[in-house]
């Protein structure tokens, strides 16, 4: 499939912090490919970088295989972004913004301003000052901005800050609906990993300016342990009958412990009729599944995501 995003070795260093380091990424023509890490990973600057706002230490970005550096204008006919902070003239309404947009991208078809207010649900505020505007609604004016051209390629940068969960599901069905239907390709960074995967195609981890992992994200489920827990009267005794069959046991928190045996995990029937046979019957048998929070965390090595 057609590569629409690429970096190679992507580096950027201010003074004593390497913020990004040998960053290499390939999204796909038409996925939403979802850009993950902890506020500070890199997720702006790789995104900055990308855009050509500011200029890579070393190696190397391209998009729709050209080269990207400052000079490069011809890159954004075919790009709508959103990075940070959605900015816009304070003292104009949200028709009059995005009438400028519509003007400095040259369009001649005015009713592009009407067409995209209307589908970001901004017909109620058109008349209303952007300083006037919720942090939500000032999103709004960000994507409707970044939109207005119709662009083949979507960045933004974390896009639901602000919103409510009506919001952010609107906007989740509209990038969806962007990339089956039109084939536009979503960069989407984000440090909320459930609400990503919700959505995402494929999703890149960044932490520390380094990229750790990329998943496909029908593959994500697959990623979060299971476990067996377990709880008993004794659990002492209990933990001991296990360790006498070979099944290793880590205790956790409320008087509780815990299996990772694969075959422990498929046959819980089997764990309690072996408790139930040496006495110390379970009190509480259960079948766990990490969320994808805790596989995030415990992808970049935070305490709080399973061992």
């Amino acid at each position: 499939m057609e590569e629409i995003i690429t970096t190679e070795k992507l580096s950027k260093q201010y003074k004593d912090v390497l913020a990004v380091s040998d960053l290499s990424l390939h999204v796909r023509k038409g996925e939403i490919y979802g850009f993950l890490g902890l506020n500070g990973a890199g997720k702006t600057t790789t995104i900055r970088m990308l855009l050509g706002m500011i200029n890579a230490t070393s190696g190397s970005a391209h998009i729709n295989g050209m080269k990207v550096h400052a000079g490069n204008t011809n890159l954004w006919k075919d790009i709508g972004y959103l990075v940070e902070v959605p900015y816009a003239y304070s003292e104009l309404t949200v028709r009059e913004n995005l009438e400028i947009v519509r003007r400095l991208r040259f369009l001649d078809d005015k009713h592009v301003v009407d067409a995209i207010i209307d589908r970001l649900n901004l017909t109620q505020y058109a008349h209303r000052k952007a300083k006037n505007l919720s942090l939500g609604n000032a999103q709004r004016l960000g994507l409707a901005k970044a939109m207005i051209h119709n662009p083949q390629i979507l960045i933004l940068d974390e896009p639901s800050n602000g919103l409510d969960p009506a919001g952010i599901y609107e906007i989740r069905e509209l990038l969806t609906s962007l990339s089956k239907d039109q084939g536009v390709t979503v960069f989407i960074s984000s440090h909320i990993l459930g609400e990503v995967s919700r959505f995402a195609t494929r999703i890149g981890i960044i932490h520390e300016g380094k990229l750790i992992k990329e998943i496909n994200s029908e593959h994500l489920e697959q990623l979060c342990k299971k476990r067996l827990r377990v709880k008993t009267k004794n659990n002492i005794l209990a933990r001991e009958v296990l360790l006498q069959n070979n099944l290793i046991c880590e205790e956790i928190h409320d008087n509780m412990f815990e299996l990772e045996s694969e075959s422990a995990i498929a046959n819980p029937d089997e764990i309690a009729t072996l408790l139930v046979n040496k006495g110390v019957p379970p009190t509480m048998l259960n079948v766990v599944e990490e969320d994808l929070e805790s596989y995030f965390l415990r992808t970049i090595g935070i305490k709080g995501g399973a061992k």
